[in-house]
């Protein structure tokens, strides 16, 4: 009896063919394929050598033609792109190899997948668990692709997609990314190859919220991180962990801190916040273990990245509190980094004698002192509503023009009302914890918020802890 070789050819450049497969096609006595795939494999085979070439869809006519040439004792390869075991000819081989009872020897070389060359050009995707998915209904039932499509965004992995799109099927692809999208932020990095290795490659970066499916067709192959990948310098990542652990960059805090921050990312209502909503949200719940946060925290459109900005550009220097409390919850580390002063006024000797001599409460005493010498600050309050609305009215009064405002008083006197009275000001970027709650260590952690948002897409917080 012969041997059957099911050989991956990779998914097109001759680069990607392994040396066991070029040399295994060259003593081949016979080559079946799909004739499309001869083109990349002629250097290889020796003119001696039977070509059996068939169109598409012909899958089980080429098989049947190699065991037909095999049992004639003969060496046949039979290629399939990429590898043969993935979306290739191998499985339908080997069930044929056992429906005809036949002693024909099959031995499988792998090659390298169109999703591994996929990945090589986009950066480092597959780095963490993934899976592969193929949209082609054909042999497989829609209602069980679109299962293992929830599964896959359920479970968080990094997703190869194959047969995304054709004349024929046009819309799963589109309810692939809806289904995404339910379970994933709009901001998870999408990297898409078409042609992958040949000469008409495109390679595209993108996310899964502004992916076009209508660029998508037979020959693309499509990568969709998890909640962990990111974009870098024009590159996909998903971090698998080697690197923070090798530079000792990710103690256990900042671990416990960063699985915290998945696990309530994983369990919100919304899944396509904006970036800086999203990363105040986040530390929001994380300190309070409160998802309510996710219906009363307000953030102005681009807040969070415009106070961060101000931090980087060093226009903004200055953070002030109402409460001591809201200036020790800021993270030190973090202030010494980006050259940040937070201070609070209530221990000012002058407050005392503010407060006394006009009849107002140390925490409005301490705001008009601030506002003095520190106009143009980032104000935080965590505890007093009536501070909040000193400002409101030093602002009114032309006396403030603060960076940003984080208002988060909590109790149940002036509370809403003063942050009511806030949201007029819609030329200061604002933070707002609505309603009664709120409290000093939301104040502060949404400082932290601001403080790193630069870790926001990778979605790694705990740095300065």
């Amino acid at each position: 009896m012969g041997k059957i070789i099911l050989a991956g050819i990779g998914p097109g450049s001759k680069e990607d063919i392994t040396p066991a497969v070029a040399q295994a096609i060259g003593e081949a006595d016979a080559v079946v394929g799909y004739k499309y795939y001869f083109q990349f494999i002629e250097p290889y085979m020796s003119s001696e050598c039977l070509r059996i070439d068939t169109g598409m869809m012909k899958e089980r006519q080429r098989a049947e033609q190699a065991f037909q040439v095999a049992e004639q004792g003969k060496t046949v390869v039979v290629i399939s792109s990429g590898d043969a075991s993935i979306y290739g000819m191998a499985p339908l081989v080997y069930e044929m190899r056992h429906q005809r009872q036949t002693d024909v020897e099959i031995v499988a070389l792998p090659g390298i997948s169109a999703f591994q060359k996929a990945a090589a050009l986009l950066g480092a995707p597959i780095g963490h668990d993934l899976c592969l998915i193929s949209l082609s209904d054909l042999m497989t039932p829609w209602e069980v692709i679109e299962r293992r499509i929830k599964a896959a965004a359920t479970g968080d992995f990094v997703t190869a997609v194959y047969n995304p799109k054709s004349q024929g099927r046009y819309w799963q692809l589109y309810r692939l990314q809806e289904l995404f999208l339910q379970q994933r932020s709009a901001d998870t990095p999408l990297g898409y190859v078409r042609q992958a290795g040949r000469d008409e490659q495109e390679v595209c970066l993108t996310t899964l919220g502004a992916f076009d499916p209508e660029a998508a067709d037979m020959f693309t192959v499509i990568l969709i991180g998890n909640s962990q990948s990111y974009l870098s310098d024009g590159k996909f990542i998903t971090p698998r962990g080697y690197y923070a652990t090798a530079q000792g960059e990710e103690p256990i805090g900042q671990q416990i801190m960063t699985e915290s921050f998945r696990t309530i990312r994983g369990e919100l209502q919304r899944k396509d916040w904006p970036l800086g909503h999203l990363w105040a949200l986040l530390h929001a719940i994380h300190t309070t273990a409160d998802f309510d946060m996710e219906h009363i925290l307000h953030t102005d459109e681009r807040a969070v990245e415009t106070l961060y900005q101000k931090i980087a550009d060093k226009t903004l220097t200055t953070i002030v509190t109402d409460v001591t409390m809201v200036t020790s919850g800021i993270r030190k580390g973090a202030l010494s980094r980006l050259g940040i002063t937070a201070k609070c006024y209530l221990g000012d000797p002058r407050v005392a004698e503010m407060a006394a001599s006009q009849g107002i409460t140390r925490t409005q005493a301490g705001i008009r002192l601030a506002v003095e010498e520190h106009p143009d600050a980032l104000y935080a309050f965590g505890n007093a509503p009536t501070a909040l609305m000193e400002l409101c009215q030093l602002i009114r009064r032309g006396k403030a023009h603060p960076a940003g405002i984080i208002a988060a008083p909590v109790g149940f006197v002036h509370v809403k009302e003063s942050k009511h009275m806030v949201k007029p000001f819609t030329d200061i970027p604002k933070i707002i914890v609505e309603g009664r709650k709120g409290g000093s260590n939301l104040a502060a952690t949404l400082c932290n918020a601001i403080l790193t948002f630069d870790d926001a897409a990778q979605l790694k917080p705990g740095r300065d802890l």
